[in-house]
């Protein structure tokens, strides 16, 4: 997501800062980058006066073993650089306009029953849930006057830039590419360019703040999802994987199974009654363009 946004915002003539724990010595036409050790106030600090808007993407990555360690650094990756932002725009002479932070659509419960949206949506209790729940909680605790706030509860980002979405294609080619568990579960997605456009939109609409779900319209089924992969990879073949199978396989890779077997049932209800006009709702167009792009390359 970083990637697609820093692209994007200079491609619109922005001035895009990014700050970063190993910043990038050189820099793309438009993007700067920073250090910044996300837990404490540095230099950084001045290029928030008078900025447009904030985005914070910070944050450890879940793909991983949900060790003791991990767990605590997945937490306080997230909390840390949501508070020294909060800090740092707090001690500004003008303040940005708007403060955009990361969130994910995974604070739901396991959903195979019904949609969940911000409205009547149900939070889960395990350990991903808290996670994010301790993020929008440090984020709205910072009440920033003339600071407009947006947490964005995202989806899983379907981008060839890298992501779920190459080791899906990846897995299907491999034979793979069949239902995982049940394969009843959802999955809940957004395409790249709808990334682009709906943080462009959240900075261009003011209507735009507190909650919103950031996921295309139109979750499926993970057995549907994967052969709609299969239709443009056209493997030789494909096995489906149980559960046990999973597991094993997760072990090995050094992540786990809740990304793969959790059902995310998420339907962006705010944003459409906001106005925002999705770019990619179906899983079939976004997928044509996908790998439309990757042969054109």
């Amino acid at each position: 997501m970083g990637k697609i946004l820093q692209q994007h915002f200079a491609e619109l003539g922005y001035d895009v800062v990014v700050l970063s724990r190993s910043p990038k010595t050189k820099s793309a036409t438009g993007i700067r980058h920073m250090h910044w050790d996300a837990s404490s106030i540095g230099p950084w600090a001045k290029e928030l006066e008078s900025a447009k808007a904030v985005i914070n993407l910070a944050g450890r990555s879940v793909d991983c073993r949900y060790t003791a360690k991990n767990k605590a650094l997945i937490l306080n990756s997230r909390v840390n650089a949501t508070r020294v932002l909060g800090d740092a725009i707090a001690a500004c002479t003008t303040p940005p306009e708007t403060w955009i932070n990361l969130s994910s659509a995974t604070v739901y419960r396991h959903a195979e029953d019904r949609p969940q949206d911000e409205f009547t949506g149900e939070l889960g209790t395990d350990f991903s849930p808290g996670i994010v729940k301790a993020w929008e909680k440090e984020f709205f605790c910072h009440t920033l006057k003339g600071v407009r706030q947006v947490a964005v509860r995202s989806a899983i980002v379907l981008s060839n830039q890298g992501g779920a979405w190459p080791m899906y294609v990846g897995i299907t080619k491999a034979g793979l590419g069949g239902a995982h568990g049940s394969g009843n579960q959802f999955v809940s997605w957004i395409h790249e360019e709808d990334v682009k456009h709906f943080f462009n939109w959240i900075i261009d609409t003011p209507t735009v703040e507190g909650i919103i779900d950031l996921a295309s319209p139109n979750p499926l089924p993970q057995r549907a999802f994967m052969e709609q992969i299969r239709q443009h990879t056209k493997p030789i073949f494909h096995i489906n994987a149980p559960v046990w199978m999973l597991t094993i396989g997760a072990f090995f890779m050094g992540t786990e199974t809740e990304l793969i077997l959790k059902s995310r049932q998420v339907i962006p209800t705010k944003a459409l009654q906001l106005g925002y006009i999705f770019k990619h709702a179906h899983i079939g167009g976004a997928m044509t363009q996908l790998f439309t792009e990757q042969l054109s390359k």
